[in-house]
């Protein structure tokens, strides 16, 4: 079984971002990159499915949700799939020490429309050999959530999203997700594309072994292909500053004035 995992490089989460002088963009010098966390647990789903039964030994993880039997899909290989500047060949790279066995860079710089990324994508995975090809349910930068689905329409394949665990068995993948109250189980025929979200797969640290071997797995570049956005950013703002707070007296005494406050200033009441 051949796994794709497509991946996002994105602004570290504990990165301080800054806007741009055009204020159209953040300002990007000094920024430490990594792969978007939730794109870890898609690759830790596809090195689980691909060792589970072909005599490799999968990381350990959470328990499977109720249900699943964490059956894996037998021996196969691990493809990541990234469309982003030269500089995402670093983020890459420590997919593969995870245990990924080959990658490809899409150059190109990819902006805010999720349609235009899905479609370098796409052109990309068409033709391909991979029975799935996961993503994390979205990228912690933009938190779209768009681009799996709409890869997978391109593509003509049945799309689940949001699923916290893969089991599969001859051609039928069957995903577990999360719902308020228990679980909703879904069935793909593959060839299917799948969205990935925290649940079984807890993302397994690079040993230095995977580190050394990484060097030396293969990684294509190529140029992604030239597609026009439709959407385009005017401008970025930061959050308002959050104001300071107010004490209106202690104990019970106090909750008439509070009550009147909430009333008829901040009117939430």
């Amino acid at each position: 079984m051949n796994i794709t995992v497509c991946v996002k490089r994105v602004p570290d989460t504990e990165a301080r971002i800054r806007i741009s002088s055009g204020g159209a963009d953040i300002e990007r010098d000094g920024v430490k990159y990594v792969l978007s966390p939730y794109d870890e647990f898609a690759v830790e789903a596809a090195l689980q499915l691909v060792e589970g039964a072909g005599g490799g030994q999968a990381a350990a993880g959470p328990a499977p949700l109720a249900g699943g039997a964490g059956t894996a899909a037998g021996d196969g290989r691990v493809t990541l799939v990234s469309f982003g500047p030269e500089a995402t060949k670093e983020s890459l790279r420590a997919g593969l020490a995870l245990g990924a066995h080959r990658a490809v860079l899409l150059r190109g710089e990819p902006g805010m429309d999720g349609w235009a990324t899905a479609r370098v994508l796409a052109s990309e995975l068409e033709g391909g050999d991979a029975d799935l090809v996961l993503f994390g349910i979205k990228a912690v930068d933009d938190d779209q959530q768009q681009v799996g689905p709409m890869v997978a329409e391109l593509l003509g394949r049945p799309c689940a999203t949001s699923v916290a665990a893969i089991d599969v068995d001859g051609g039928v993948a069957t995903c577990r997700r999360a719902v308020e109250g228990g679980q909703e189980v879904v069935e793909l025929d593959l060839p299917a594309v799948v969205t990935v979200t925290k649940g079984r797969y807890e993302p397994r640290y690079a040993s230095l072994r995977g580190i050394m071997m990484a060097k030396r797995k293969p990684l294509v570049e190529k140029e992604a292909p030239a597609v026009e956005a439709g959407l385009v950013v005017e401008r970025l703002d930061l959050p308002p500053a959050r104001p300071e707070g107010r004490i209106v007296g202690e104990g019970a005494e106090a909750v008439p004035e509070l009550v009147r406050l909430l009333r008829e200033e901040a009117k939430v009441l």
